[in-house]
């Protein structure tokens, strides 16, 4: 169930499955259900609009009367301030996730009154697409949805309004995504199957990854720990000059780049980290002539800044707000599309960085990642997600799932370790994530 569908998609969903009495039954039993497990009896204020999702909350209100909880319905659009103040809990019933037009200052001030919030489907005011703000949007406790999420329930700021999110099965068959075709959804281990050695195999056979390392050579080995611990079989880094290296099994060649790539197997590259921004884009410029399969990360990226077409020929751009801005303008409200954008006009997947990761390929697939921990938002990190996406590149993963797994790794790799971790933490925590996923 981890297809994310937009509201004209959910829309679609809701009139080929039809039966709507009986799903809005279903839908406000699940929401009075959620309620009776979380909170003890108390007053309750269902704010109703006038759609679907007022309807929902108004069977949630006749369910909950059921177990004997005193429960009132108003009107959103007639309720007073004090009736909402009297309410020790309120049940945001006004708009869904397909709101279309701000929320009006009315309803607004009604929801701000309100001294706790259950919200039905979103928070009246998170736009269901992008997870934006239309006008205000409150902050809930708890957010119940049905059959599927929508990306507004994982992009931010939605996210953070909804509390707990819930998921609820409201007996909508699945066949009423045949002809939707969903191409949105939550980055989870379903995207992605990772690579497996055979028992004949040898290090060439998994893969050969080469990052490209300058001044700031700290970034550079972390994407070369990253890769080695993802499974490459053969991680060199490529330095000016000679080094001291205290990782035993890391090559490290001094030699131009030109010589470098007279090597026909080295088929995978890192280009960006510490690398500066005039050799990154020196660099870039050659291994895309050599066809080479690329990460472009970090410099690589800012080499590149209002001139996207530079980046095409890369396999994987990686970048965070501030080097997607500087290469292809402001985001904009719709993080989701932006990045899809992105991945359309260079024709690499795309891996909009951040605390709502998404990544995007050319052919309009996208996923939104939502395990990743705020303490992996530390220094260096982006440069061991650029070092697992090229691993699984090297070990012949397509670009969209070999980016997929990498960021999920990378967050849930993070969550085990806990807060205060270090960049340097994540790459020696990936052999365990994975061994649980095989």
């Amino acid at each position: 169930m981890n297809e994310l569908l937009n509201p004209g998609e959910m829309a679609r969903a809701d009139e080929a499955a039809g039966n709507v009495e009986a799903l809005m039954d279903a839908a406000g039993r699940a929401v009075a259900r959620a309620i009776l497990q979380r909170y003890k009896p108390c007053r309750v204020l269902v704010l109703a609009g006038p759609g679907n999702n007022g309807g929902d909350g108004k069977v949630a209100a006749r369910y909950l009367a059921q177990a004997g909880w005193p429960v009132r319905v108003a009107d959103a659009f007639t309720a007073t301030i004090e009736e909402v103040q009297r309410a020790e809990l309120v049940i945001d019933a006004v708009f869904g996730a397909g709101l279309s037009r701000d929320v009006s200052v009315q309803v607004a001030d009604l929801l701000r009154a309100a001294r706790r919030i259950v919200a039905v489907d979103v928070p009246s005011g998170v736009d269901g697409a992008t997870g934006a703000v239309r006008g205000y949007a409150p902050q809930a406790e708890l957010t119940i949805t049905f059959f599927r999420k929508k990306p507004g329930h994982l992009l931010y700021p939605g996210r953070a309004l909804c509390g707990e999110l819930l998921l609820r099965d409201i007996g909508m068959p699945d066949s009423v995504l045949d002809g939707i075709n969903p191409q949105a959804w939550e980055n989870t281990q379903a995207l992605f199957t990772l690579p497996k050695r055979a028992a004949t195999g040898h290090k060439y056979s998994a893969g050969d990854v080469t990052v490209l390392c300058g001044a700031l050579a700290g970034a550079a080995r972390l994407a070369c720990a990253a890769a080695r611990r993802a499974g490459a079989g053969m991680v060199t880094l490529a330095a000016e000059a000679p080094m001291v290296l205290p990782e035993a099994g890391l090559i490290l060649r001094t030699d131009p780049l030109a010589t470098l790539l007279q090597d026909e197997r080295r088929h995978t590259w890192v280009v960006g980290p510490g690398l500066g921004v005039a050799r990154a884009g020196e660099a870039l410029a050659q291994l895309i002539a050599k066809q080479k399969t690329i990460v472009a990360d970090a410099d690589a990226l800012t080499a590149c800044a209002g001139a996207p077409g530079k980046l095409c020929g890369a396999a994987v751009i990686t970048p965070h707000t501030g080097e997607f801005t500087r290469v292809f303008g402001p985001i904009g409200p719709n993080k989701l599309e932006a990045a899809r954008r992105a991945a359309t006009a260079t024709g690499a997947v795309t891996i909009l960085k951040g605390a709502d990761t998404v990544i995007a390929a050319p052919d309009g697939r996208a996923a939104i990642n939502a395990n990743a921990p705020a303490w992996l938002a530390t220094g260096g990190t982006g440069d061991v997600l650029a070092g697992l996406t090229a691993a699984f590149l090297a070990q012949g993963m397509p670009a969209f799932e070999a980016a997929c797994a990498a960021v999920w790794l990378h967050g849930e790799a993070a969550r085990s370790l806990g807060p205060g971790l270090l960049a340097e933490d994540l790459p020696a925590a990936l052999p365990r994530i994975m061994a649980a996923l095989s």
